[in-house]
């Protein structure tokens, strides 16, 4: 079976008239076309449209924050290394007297 072209403003038109009724397959039948080739045509329409897009709509926002917060995160920071340290020094003494309790037992 050979394939069959369709100009551009014809599979425009016919994604402009899906987008109005909201029907793929009514609209398909009505040109007498496959509906998975007018599903395919409104996805490359929705791709390109995406490369015709300016840089500028496309980047995406990055948030930094003020100098007073960044203090506030740093201060933050500095406490729960501080815990973390104590932890595993609370972790280290306790794994030592186990193994002076219980030469024979291994922990990790």
């Amino acid at each position: 079976m050979k394939r069959k072209r369709y100009p551009k403003e014809f599979k425009d038109q016919l994604i402009q008239e899906t987008v109005e009724t909201g029907n793929v397959v009514q609209v398909a039948k009505r040109h007498e076309i496959s509906p998975k080739t007018l599903y395919r045509w409104i996805s490359r329409s929705k791709h390109k449209a995406w490369e015709h897009t300016s840089s500028g709509a496309k980047k995406t926002a990055v948030y930094v924050p003020s100098h007073q917060e960044f203090k506030q995160l740093e201060k933050e920071n500095n406490q729960l290394k501080k815990l973390l340290g104590e932890k595993d020094l609370e972790i280290a003494i306790l794994r030592d007297l186990i193994k002076k309790k219980n030469p024979g037992f291994h922990t990790e």
